[in-house]
C-alpha cells in the first residue's frame, strides 16, 4: 500500500477520478435511499452526483491530453491515510442531518486533497491542474449549499425533521417502550416470588436470568410477526424484533443482576431502588416521546409496577 507522498502526479490524477467517480455513486446511493421518505433531501444529493459526473468528465479530459488514455487503477482505500466514505446504512440511523453533514465533510475532503496534491509539485501545469480541481471542490462545495437552501426552503427542512422524529418513535420508541415495561413489569413477580420463598440470592438471580432472556426472545419474536411495517409506517420487523427483544432483556435483567450478591437483604434492597429506577425511566420515555402527562405516566407505571411486586412477595412468602 502506498502513501500519498509516494504518488507521481499521474497517479494522484487518477485517484482523483476515482475519488469522484465513488462521491458520485455514494450521492446516488444518498438519493435513492432518502427519495421515499425525504424527497427534498434526496434530490439535493440528485444535483451532487450530477457534479460529480461533470468534474469525472473533466478530469478525464485533463488526463487523456496530458498522459494519455490508460487511467491506472488507483482507488482510495489503495492510499494509506485517506479518508474511507461512510455508507447510508451507517448515517441514517443517527439522523438525516447526519448525512447531510457527512456530504459537506466529504466536499471537504475532496478540497483538502487537491491542496495537499498541489503543493507537492513543482510542475507549473500540474500545480495549475491541481489549483484547479481544488477551487472546483470548493465550488462544488458552495454549490451544495446553495442547493440545500434552494432544496430545504419554506420549512422543508422543519417538515423533514418532523417526519424523522415520527419514524424514530413508531420504529425504535415505541417497541423498544413496549419491551423495557414488559421487561421491568413482568419479571418482578417470579424474581421477588422466588427470592422470598428461597432466602437464597442465586436462586433468584437464576430465576431472573431465565425470565429475562425467555420474555426477550418471546416478546422479539411477537413485535416482529406482529406487523410487517409496510402499511402501518412502522418500519421493518426484524429491526422493531430486535429493538423490542433487547429492551425486554434489559428490563428484566435490571433488577435480577443484583441477586449476585450473596447477602439477601442487601440484594433485595438493590433490586427494589433498581425497580424504582426502571419504573420512573419507562414514566420518562412515555412523558418525553408519547406526549403522557408526567405525573399521569408516573402514577399508572408506579401502581402497576407496585402491584406486579406485592403480588411476587406475598406470593413467595406464603
Amino acid at each position: 500500500m502506498k502513501s500519498f507522498a509516494e504518488l507521481t502526479e499521474r497517479e494522484i490524477l487518477a485517484l482523483a477520478i476515482s475519488s469522484e467517480e465513488e462521491d458520485g455513486r455514494v450521492y446516488l446511493d444518498f438519493a435513492e435511499g432518502l427519495r421515499e421518505n425525504y424527497p427534498d433531501t434526496a434530490q439535493l444529493f440528485y444535483d451532487m452526483a450530477a457534479e460529480e459526473g461533470e468534474h469525472r468528465r473533466s478530469l478525464i479530459d485533463l488526463f487523456v491530453a496530458k498522459f494519455g488514455d490508460h487511467i491506472p487503477y488507483i482507488r482510495r482505500q489503495d492510499i494509506k491515510g485517506t479518508v474511507q466514505r461512510k455508507r447510508l446504512w451507517q448515517l441514517l440511523p443517527l439522523g438525516v442531518e447526519n448525512v447531510r453533514r457527512q456530504a459537506q465533510q466529504m466536499e471537504q475532503d475532496a478540497a483538502r486533497f487537491y491542496e495537499q496534491a498541489a503543493a507537492r509539485t513543482t510542475d507549473a501545469a500540474i500545480r495549475k491542474l491541481l489549483g484547479d480541481l481544488m477551487e472546483a471542490e470548493r465550488q462544488h462545495e458552495r454549490n451544495a449549499s446553495e442547493s440545500e437552501t434552494r432544496h430545504l426552503s419554506g420549512g422543508k427542512r422543519e417538515a423533514e425533521a418532523d417526519s424523522a422524529q415520527r419514524r424514530f418513535v413508531l420504529q425504535i420508541i415505541q417497541p423498544g417502550l413496549v419491551g423495557l415495561m414488559d421487561g421491568s413489569v413482568s419479571t418482578l413477580a417470579p424474581v421477588f416470588a422466588a427470592a422470598f420463598a428461597t432466602h437464597n440470592s442465586f436462586n433468584a438471580f437464576q430465576v431472573g436470568m431465565a425470565a429475562s432472556i425467555g420474555a426477550g426472545i418471546s416478546m422479539g419474536f411477537a413485535e416482529a410477526l406482529a406487523d410487517d411495517g409496510k402499511l402501518s409506517g412502522r418500519g421493518t420487523p426484524y429491526l422493531r424484533g430486535f429493538v423490542c427483544g433487547l429492551m425486554t432483556i434489559a428490563g428484566g435483567i435490571g433488577h435480577t443482576l443484583p441477586y449476585l450478591i450473596t447477602n439477601f437483604v442487601t440484594a433485595t434492597v438493590i433490586a427494589a431502588i433498581v425497580v424504582v429506577i426502571e419504573l420512573l425511566a419507562i414514566a420518562w420515555i412515555q412523558w418525553r416521546y408519547m406526549d403522557t402527562p408526567p405525573v399521569a405516566a408516573a402514577a399508572k407505571v408506579m401502581l402497576g409496577g407496585g402491584l406486579v411486586l406485592a403480588a411476587g412477595i406475598l406470593i413467595g412468602s406464603a
